[in-house]
This record gives structure tokens, C-alpha cells and sequence, in this order.
């Protein structure tokens, strides 16, 4: 199993340390909240604790194939009574660990509601200001 597979695996078991275990220390990750990636992975860590709260009902619903490093895991969420649907796309290094991991997210009211709880969350844990 790779780090995409028992990444995915660890988010559906509620295992959020064990999923962010498998992010390489330099990791870039690629979010819709902002333009620059948040990069290295106590940044990235603290992201996913607030993913962790404000995400609800959170499942994975379709899993691509990118080739041997990229993958694709579809899914599906609740943030403030919107229903998010979204992607991410999981690109692993040389070493087999996350090394870069993008978001995308549709409708745009899905994407503007989960941006503005996110980036709430980032501010009153002191990540960004």
C-alpha cells in the first residue's frame, strides 16, 4: 500500500495523526483558502487540525489512478450546511511520502464558505495573521 492509500485509509478510520505521519517533512500543499502553499509539515499539520473541526461527514467517494506517484482521491463534505465536493491530488516524492497535496473544491459558494471557516480556524490558532 502507498502513502496515498494508507493516507486515505487512516482520514476514513478518523486517524488524522497517522494520515499526517505519512506527509514528508518539506511538503507543499496547495490549498483554495490562499494563493501561496503553505509548506513544511508543522504548517501542514496544523492545517489538517483545522480541516479535522471544521470538516463534517467528511468521506472519500471515488479514487484515481495518476500513475505511479500521482493519485486522485474524490470527495465529499459538509462545512456551515454546504455540501462540498472536492478533490485531492496526492503527489508522492522519492522517498514514497506526500510530498506535494492540492485541493480543489466545487461549487463556488462551497469553496467561499469553506475558505472563510478555514481561514478563520487558521487565525485563531495562530498560523496565519
Amino acid at each position: 500500500m502507498n502513502a496515498a492509500e494508507q493516507f486515505k485509509a487512516a482520514i476514513e478510520a478518523g486517524d488524522f495523526a497517522g494520515a499526517t505521519a505519512l506527509f514528508a517533512d518539506d511538503i507543499t500543499f496547495h490549498s483554495p483558502v490562499k494563493f501561496k502553499p503553505f509548506e513544511g509539515v508543522e504548517v501542514v499539520r496544523a492545517l489538517f487540525g483545522v480541516l479535522q473541526r471544521t470538516f463534517q461527514d467528511f468521506e472519500y467517494v471515488g479514487q484515481y489512478d495518476g500513475g505511479p506517484d500521482g493519485h486522485v482521491l474524490r470527495f465529499r463534505t459538509v462545512v456551515n450546511g454546504k455540501q462540498v465536493d472536492g478533490i485531492d491530488l496526492i503527489q508522492l516524492d522519492a522517498d514514497g511520502r506526500i510530498g506535494t497535496f492540492t485541493v480543489m473544491i466545487r461549487p463556488l459558494s462551497a469553496l467561499t464558505t469553506v475558505s472563510e471557516a478555514i481561514y478563520a480556524g487558521l487565525v485563531a490558532d495562530g498560523v496565519v495573521s
